[in-house]
């Protein structure tokens, strides 16, 4: 199958689940990265008129903002910009100073994923106001090395790309006419100064791509991609629970 004919059935996939759901539309996320703008740009095509998109900077640099607005000014996409700067501000100190009075301090980590999982209260109290469902963008490469954060982007209802790896992301993108200045950017969360999607996960979503397909890469890539994989299990498993209550 062409990649062009399965974006169709991931149009097709979108429209269903909103007319299977009776609800009345979408709300997501715009980052200014390739990933949301791809999404978006899926979603416009496939239920028109039914998509909100919410752009929540959060300490982050303007280009995003920029890039983000471009993308839904270009597939002519409703947009709300939601600052979410001060709140996230004001709920770090408070919690790293209770967290600091307990003995466990709070990590770079915690921080960051932090902005993370305020863009997910964000858009659920959108979603529930708007009776919408959540689109997610995580693609299979960020899927298989759990490259998402628990209850933050990882939050969602609905995972159009799920199946595209990164490169087939950027080729679709392309096909459907997203703007230049998001395929040309590199990939990154934008959670701090500096940080890549590569850097991060220490693989290159080139080998990535090549290892999900079943190609050749070097050994110690291998490894490293099956320990991101393990390592993020329990990002992707269902929640654990314990043997049924068999009732007397």
């Amino acid at each position: 199958m062409k990649l062009e004919q399965y974006l169709d059935i991931i149009k097709q996939f979108i429209a269903d689940k909103l007319t299977q759901t009776n609800l009345k539309g979408y709300v997501l996320g715009l980052s200014g990265g390739i990933d949301s703008a791809l999404v978006a740009a899926l979603c416009a095509k496939a239920v028109p008129g039914k998509l909100l998109t919410l752009i929540m900077p959060c300490d982050s640099h303007e280009d995003d903002l920029h890039d983000a607005t471009a993308v839904a000014n270009h597939f002519d996409i409703p947009y709300q910009v939601v600052d979410l700067t001060p709140s996230y501000h004001v709920l770090l100190k408070d919690l790293e100073a209770t967290a600091e009075a307990s003995g466990a301090p709070l990590d770079d980590l915690a921080r960051h994923n932090l902005k993370v999982r305020l863009r997910m209260v964000t858009l659920y109290a959108f979603a529930q106001a708007r009776r919408s469902l959540v689109l997610g963008t995580d693609n299979w490469d960020e899927s298989y090395t759990g490259y998402f954060t628990k209850y933050g982007d990882g939050a969602v209802d609905l995972l159009p790309i799920i199946e595209l790896t990164k490169g087939e992301v950027y080729e679709a993108a392309r096909l459907l006419g997203v703007p230049h200045q998001v395929i040309d950017r590199p990939p990154s969360a934008g959670l701090f100064p500096g940080q890549t999607d590569e850097g991060e996960m220490g693989v290159k979503y080139a080998d990535l791509d090549a290892f999900l397909l079943g190609k050749k890469v070097a050994n110690d890539v291998v490894e490293r991609i099956k320990r991101l994989h393990t390592m993020s299990a329990h990002k992707r498993d269902p929640i654990p629970r314990p043997t049924p209550f068999i009732r007397s």
